[in-house]
């Protein structure tokens, strides 16, 4: 996502330092938070009980299954059989020594983690509204608030997963609501975007851009740009025009978004504009990407970008504000339903490409803020709209399924094992939603939900019961199993 404007007015300017948007897209962007108290700074320093939260969702719904695979010969052979052209060569596998899985080569990025004891998949998590098995599942009418809304449908299962409900009509985040009921100085913070995850029913998440170099827009003025007269006395304009009594209460409430928008831009744009090897940048960050930087400076991948972004503002926690932040990624491309694979080669095309991109991203990530003694401070997991099918399409790819496995990492993570129920691969089985030979597709029935995926991490952040019981009003459903014990 990479929305960098031309800067051809202004050809002794980095092109880096321009990404002109009009004002009343930078307040929607930036959102009408708790903002006021947001102080641009030097130091890099955080509290004794700092904790960050980094969510990276992957759009298109990720093939869990070949994320994480069955090493064991019983249910490599059961794998191996249904997935045909799709399956890994066992031996192509990243060994997880104490569990009987292994990783996709292509998160080679993430191997240190594990060896570490800081990785750990979750299986089989999904929407689910109340445990479910195949028969209760089977019997419940499409209209049933029992039943997760529009299964299988790409907006309304990321819908769901981001908000930790099964209605698609929730309008809040489960991040949004948690940092609500903490108390948290800043919104979530996305560097992809404006999403439900962090929003709440009154304040949107802090969107900051997603690339290093990019800065807010036309009201931030670089010391270059102040030599511009035109662009002066375009941010005295907006300033006066803002600060002025409005007429009406909608009025006053955009420009009280604007000023606030206005206000931060000016706080963190030297931040967000840290870019490697630049002034500011953290050394043990820019060494841990520095094979993600191509020999122009530029990020080789989307998601790199946006893993740097957070990486500084979670070093410079004293300029952002506050001891818990909440952070939003993002990488899409993962809705593989034809050419999963390259050539017939299942460790080589587009989802073994986007693997690659997510290891790579998340491992430096993973090295940074572990070189930084930050590890234990930072958890990082991933979200998808649903796994893919078991069975294989005739394209070579895979088509929407449900319940499909996730990865936490961090320093805080008891790594070295497993989570979850991983799904029997029985077509038609137990866990198969599927009756019907045309419907024997390996559409797993999710053993965990998103709810008490979300509690297992909050409960990390630090929300009581009370708190994650308020982000998270759907765990009820699930009575005293609310947790995992990945963390």
């Amino acid at each position: 996502m990479n929305r960098k404007a031309s800067s051809k007015a202004l050809p002794a300017m980095n092109r880096r330092q321009w990404l002109v948007r009009n004002s009343a897209a930078l307040a929607g962007a930036l959102g009408v938070g708790a903002l006021a108290n947001l102080t641009l700074g030097t130091r890099r320093a955080w509290a004794g009980d700092y904790k960050a939260l980094v969510c990276v969702f992957l759009y298109g719904g990720n093939d869990g299954l070949n994320m994480v695979v069955p090493n064991d010969a019983t249910r490599y052979g059961q794998y191996a059989a249904v997935r045909r052209g799709l399956a890994l060569p066992q031996a192509s596998l990243l060994p997880m020594s104490g569990i009987n899985y292994g990783l996709h080569p292509a998160l080679a990025g993430l191997a240190p983690a594990w060896a570490s004891g800081d990785l750990a998949p979750v299986f089989n998590v999904g929407t689910l509204a109340r445990p479910l098995t195949k028969s209760q599942f089977r019997a419940l009418p499409e209209s049933s608030p029992d039943k997760p809304a529009n299964l299988f449908s790409h907006s309304d299962q990321q819908i769901e997963w981001e908000t930790g409900s099964t209605s698609p009509l929730t309008r809040s985040g489960w991040g949004g609501r948690a940092s609500a009921a903490l108390g948290t100085v800043n919104p979530v913070i996305s560097v992809a975007g404006s999403t439900r995850f962090g929003l709440t029913e009154s304040v949107s998440p802090l969107v900051l851009p997603d690339t290093p170099g990019d800065v807010f827009g036309a009201y931030v003025l670089t010391p270059e740009a102040q030599q511009y007269a035109p662009f002066v006395a375009r941010k005295d304009a907006l300033n006066a025009l803002y600060a002025s009594g409005q007429d009406n209460d909608l009025a006053e409430a955009y420009a009280t978004a604007q000023r606030n928008a206005f206000a931060v831009s000016e706080r963190l744009g030297g931040l967000v504009a840290v870019e490697p090897g630049g002034a500011g940048a953290v050394a043990a960050i820019d060494a841990a990407f520095a094979s993600l930087v191509g020999s122009d400076g530029e990020f080789t991948t989307g998601l790199a970008g946006q893993m740097y972004q957070i990486a500084k503002l979670i070093v410079a926690n004293a300029t952002v504000g506050g001891n818990k932040q909440m952070f939003f990624a993002s990488l899409d491309g993962f809705d593989t339903h034809g050419n999963q694979v390259a050539g017939g080669a299942p460790t080589t095309g587009n989802h073994a490409n986007l693997l690659r991109e997510l290891g790579d991203a998340l491992g430096a990530f993973y090295t940074a803020m572990h070189t930084l003694g930050l590890g234990p401070d930072v958890t990082a997991f991933t979200q998808s709209d649903f796994g893919r099918t078991f069975v294989p399409n005739n394209s070579l790819g895979t088509d929407h399924a449900w319940g499909n496995t996730q990865l936490v990492v961090g320093g805080a993570v008891n790594g070295g094992a497993s989570y979850g129920t991983f799904p029997q691969l029985v077509l038609g089985g137990p866990d198969d939603v599927g009756v019907d030979n045309w419907e024997l597709q390996g559409r797993w029935i999710p053993t965990t939900a998103v709810s008490q995926y979300a509690a297992t991490l909050l409960g990390w952040f630090g929300a009581s019961d009370a708190q994650i019981d308020t982000a998270l009003p759907g765990l009820a459903a699930f009575g005293s199993n609310r947790r995992l014990a990945f963390l």
